[in-house]
């Protein structure tokens, strides 16, 4: 009765608690590599309020996850800028953006720099040059790393170096539910209005229950992912889609949502799902050979690169491998590389399948295609303006064009880091020229959401994970995805319902933002009628091979 009487008062006192309306100049939603680099970008300045709000804590942002490394040209003995760009052009199926690709590549060695002076450390060789690996789709050893968890050892270097900077505000566990724009303030905005403009967010306050008024006179979306829409990913429960899902509701521009990267070697083991544990492509590029569980290798039949095709071309040709053999994975094998090399290399992958009774220098590794990486997102220009003005975004959450149908390994990190410097740049030269929008009113808290709401909610997420699993997967068609769309579209309503009346909590955010992922990733897949890249579906199985001369 008295811990009954105590939950009741404290949700009197909080109740009482105000919403609160706080100023930024800055304000990043998403505490990542892209996140975090353009807070340090951003505060050099040394003149304006940065917030870094994150749903979670800053080491759990999905950087984190990254194993294989970060791509850069740096061996100029044997690689260059043009290799480099060739890769990603060949990865990407011919449809990523030339000035993007250029944009990266080319400002890829000095970003590096960048994160050593932050306190990034990559491994290195005896003679001090950086110890280089070669992941799937490169041409050339050009894969800096940090042994097998880079980043990890990213994160760890940026999240010291923003955390002793006096103008940056690190708002941990705090949920943005809604970017602010003329929509709040009573105006009609459709797809076709022009200069939607970005006022901040709303965001919700761990301690009060309340949903804050962050105004910002830039607003930065860097929110990662979208892996936990499906029910087995390398992504941590975080990677809900939050940014583009938020964007999209705010009658943002979205792009290329069809195009999602499936992993093609994580490890299998059943009852780890979310997050699934990578098996890095360094470990391909290592001289790791896939196998079925007999011992015969298999890929041979599908590329000439063998194990060091791109990843689209690897995921398929496991996930018909194991359809045709009834399989639920298949291997990959280092045993005919040298134990203690490879424990050097790979010491964290080598403790974790140790823990699950496999030794990797004596038994095959038991993997399987999940869900890893969204190429599409936000449309941003090369400064990572979105197409809501004063609203920018970087890292997975963005559509650069970089990656176009399918992303080249590594590339991911890089990109980040290099539209982070690019749009610190831009958003640097226009602030100025921005104030800040006070009319905004205070989020509705009306509501409230009972035991069975939150059985309904989870319920709803497990259900989300399982139709883009089965329906929206590696290998598509039509019938497939209008499946996919109808039962998302139940989802949708009820969920929408169920949000007007209910106190806004983040597992109802998470929830609405899932559903709308899930929602573009199909309609994207439905309106491209080809197969091309991460794409692929049985009703147009062949690419439309694009003219090289019009690519470039």
């Amino acid at each position: 009765m008295y811990n009954l009487f105590c939950t009741f008062a404290l949700l009197i006192a909080l109740s009482t608690v105000p919403n609160m309306t706080k100023k930024y100049d800055f304000l990043i939603i998403g505490g990542g590599v892209a996140g975090m680099s353009y807070a340090l970008k951003v505060a050099r300045a040394q003149k304006y309020k940065i917030a870094l709000c994150c749903k979670t804590t800053l080491d759990e942002a999905n950087t984190t996850k990254a194993q294989g490394g970060i791509a850069s040209v740096t061996n100029l003995m044997v690689d260059d800028f043009e290799k480099h760009i060739h890769d990603t052009m060949v990865a990407g199926d011919w449809i990523s953006d030339p000035m993007a690709v250029e944009q990266v590549v080319r400002n890829a060695p000095k970003q590096i720099e960048e994160l050593v002076n932050w306190g990034v450390n990559f491994d290195k060789k005896e003679d001090g040059a950086f110890d280089l690996h070669r992941e799937g789709g490169h041409s050339e050893f050009r894969i800096l790393h940090h042994a097998d968890d880079t980043g990890r050892e990213i994160q760890r270097g940026l999240m010291e170096a923003v955390r002793h900077n006096p103008f940056i505000d690190v708002l941990e566990n705090h949920f943005a539910v809604e970017i602010i724009t003329q929509h709040h303030l009573g105006k009609c905005v459709t797809r076709r209005t022009p200069d939607i403009e970005c006022y901040g967010a709303y965001i919700l306050n761990p301690q009060s229950g309340k949903i804050d008024t962050y105004l910002s006179r830039i607003t930065m979306m860097a929110t990662g992912g979208t892996g936990a829409v499906y029910h087995t990913t390398t992504n941590p429960n975080i990677a809900t889609g939050d940014g583009i899902a938020m964007v999209y509701r705010a009658k943002g521009q979205v792009k290329d949502m069809e195009f999602v990267q499936f992993h093609p070697t994580a490890l299998f083991h059943p009852g780890e799902t979310h997050p699934a544990y990578l098996i890095t492509e360094a470990m391909r590029g290592y001289g790791g050979i896939l196998r079925l569980p007999n011992g015969e290798e298999f890929m041979q039949k599908y590329d000439q690169r063998l194990s060091l095709a791109p990843r689209d071309i690897v995921a398929r040709a496991i996930d018909n491998e194991m359809k045709i053999h009834g399989l639920d994975h298949v291997c990959l094998d280092v045993t005919h590389k040298d134990a203690k090399e490879t424990c050097h290399h790979f010491p964290n992958i080598y403790e974790k399948c140790l823990s699950i009774g496999i030794d990797i220098t004596k038994d095959y590794i038991p993997v399987a295609p999940c869900a890893h990486y969204m190429c599409g997102g936000i449309k941003v220009n090369l400064d990572a303006e979105s197409s809501i003005r004063r609203l920018y975004a970087v890292g997975e959450c963005s559509c650069t064009g970089l990656h176009g149908g399918n992303r080249l390994a590594s590339n991911s990190l890089i990109e980040a880091v290099v539209y982070a410097d690019a749009a610190a740049k831009h958003s640097l030269s226009m602030i100025e020229s921005y104030n800040f929008n006070e009319q905004i009113p205070d989020w509705n808290d009306e509501g409230t959401l009972t035991n069975e709401e939150h059985v309904l909610i989870s319920q709803d997420m497990r259900e989300v994970g399982q139709i883009m699993s089965t329906y929206v997967g590696i290998v598509r068609s039509n019938l497939r995805l209008h499946r996919a769309w109808e039962r998302l579209d139940l989802l949708y309503e009820e969920t929408e319902d169920l949000f007007k009346r209910v106190k806004a909590t983040r597992e109802i955010c998470e929830l609405r933002n899932m559903i709308n992922v899930g929602y573009l990733i199909t309609r994207h897949a439905l309106e491209r009628k080809e197969s091309r890249g991460l794409h692929y579906t049985i009703d147009y199985p062949h690419a439309q091979t694009p003219n090289m001369n019009d690519v470039w």
